[in-house]
């Protein structure tokens, strides 16, 4: 199978038969809470496998869609932030979803009712939040969400401004990031961080270097082959120094502390923060496993704590292996939506659900490596599992790679924005 066809047949073949249609009654309505890559697909799949028999509304604040996905490249300069910027209008122009720019503040779960910012209240059927994470600065004193220390890790307006102190920082300077424990939203993201702003610091800053200060004990995703690249292609420029984990920030001296006292400054601080489920599902008390992430039935995705309330995307508390990533938010879309069409219409939904994730990581501005799997339900256990022997990991970094990951990200652009 190509590629390009991944996506749209991995959510095909979720579908049961007869999901088209529901019965001809006053047409159910459907909130969703969040317009990224898991919200917007789902609100799309809603409408589309129900045949538009099913209203679905899209609450998000943000006049466009930013991919997190490739927004490394903007540090790394070979991409700008326009690149990865996508309008909401298919969705309601060739979809007939109804978006509405404002804020969720509140879920009546009894009434079923969405509380906007705004003061509106949406009457909903089924419930779909994709609220995405935030981040916990008070894990991290010091650090504030609009201070001079960014995290850069919600694409927009914050990966201009660290890419631009990056242009700033003399040669011969320090960029440090420090990585949260896991789990955090995508376990390649700060390794292939290193390896752009490394790129950029060969080309244009030969004497800078890249500090990669991880909370963790080594690296999370695709390991001996970011060492390896780190090896081969940066040597001097890159080091990376495990069980460093930031418990404070001296925002003024740029200066990381960690929790053994350890003292890094730099020239340029880049602190991811560790983060949980968005705050809209904290504070409608969805967020039942560490206060952090939210527990679902992986057959339709509802949520353990609120009954016609489903959660998917970075927010949830996942299967083993399963990582927090677009191309697996855009698998727990689809499998959730298909499942609330069925729902609606009284039918039960797919018992044995199957999702993909393919993760891509640039480590120069057109070099990748990737690694992929797939995750099938386990009756037994009750749970998604990775199927053994499925997926993979690339051998080494290559440019057809680069070709593949730019064709995916243009794909699971059109698939979730339609």
């Amino acid at each position: 199978m190509k590629r390009r066809d991944l996506l749209q047949a991995a959510g095909a073949a979720m579908v049961l038969a007869g999901c088209a249609a529901v019965a001809p009654r006053a047409k159910p309505h459907v909130v969703v809470i969040g317009g990224g890559y898991g919200g917007a697909a789902a609100a799309r799949y809603v409408r589309l496998w129900s045949a538009g028999e099913v209203d679905v509304t899209l609450v998000e604040p943000n006049p466009a869609f930013i991919s997190c996905p490739l927004s490394n490249l903007v540090l790394g300069g070979s991409r700008r932030i326009g690149d990865l910027t996508h309008g909401y209008d298919a969705l309601g122009t060739r979809h007939g979803i109804r978006i509405v720019r404002d804020s969720a503040t509140a879920i009546d779960t009894d009434k079923r009712t969405v509380v906007l910012a705004g003061g509106d209240r949406l009457a909903y059927d089924r419930l779909i939040v994709s609220p995405g994470i935030e981040f916990l600065f008070g894990e991290l004193p010091g650090m504030t969400a609009d201070g001079p220390i960014l995290h850069a890790w919600k694409a927009g307006a914050q990966t201009v401004a660290l890419r631009a102190q990056l242009e700033a920082m003399p040669d011969g300077g320090v960029y440090a990031l420090t990585v949260p424990p896991a789990p955090y939203r995508c376990p390649p993201g700060p390794y292939e961080r290193a390896c752009q702003v490394a790129h950029y610091f060969s080309r244009h800053k030969p004497r800078s270097k890249v500090l990669l200060l991880d909370a963790n004990e080594d690296v999370v995703s695709k390991g001996p082959l970011f060492k390896r690249i780190w090896k081969e292609r940066y040597d001097g420029i890159v080091e990376y120094r495990p069980g460093f984990r930031a418990v404070e920030i001296d925002t003024a001296g740029r200066t990381a502390v960690s929790e053994l006292g350890e003292k890094v400054k730099a020239d340029v601080l880049n602190v991811i923060p560790p983060h949980r489920a968005g705050a809209i599902a904290t504070s409608a008390g969805l967020a039942n496993v560490n206060a952090r992430w939210c527990e679902v039935d992986f057959i339709t995705f509802e949520s353990k704590q609120a009954p016609h309330v489903h959660v998917i995307g970075d927010a949830i508390q996942t299967a083993p292996l399963m990582p927090k990533s677009a191309h697996m938010a855009n698998q727990h879309a689809k499998v959730c939506a298909a499942a609330v069409v069925d729902l609606l219409a009284n039918r039960a939904p797919n018992a044995a659900p199957m999702l993909t994730n393919t993760c891509y990581s640039f480590v120069s501005d057109r070099d990748v490596i990737h690694v992929a799997s797939v995750h099938a339900w386990d009756a037994a256990k009750k749970t998604l599992l990775v199927v053994p022997g499925s997926g993979g990991l690339s051998k080494e970094a290559n440019a057809l790679e680069g070709a593949y990951a730019l064709s995916w990200a243009a794909t699971i652009w059109a698939d979730t924005l339609g």
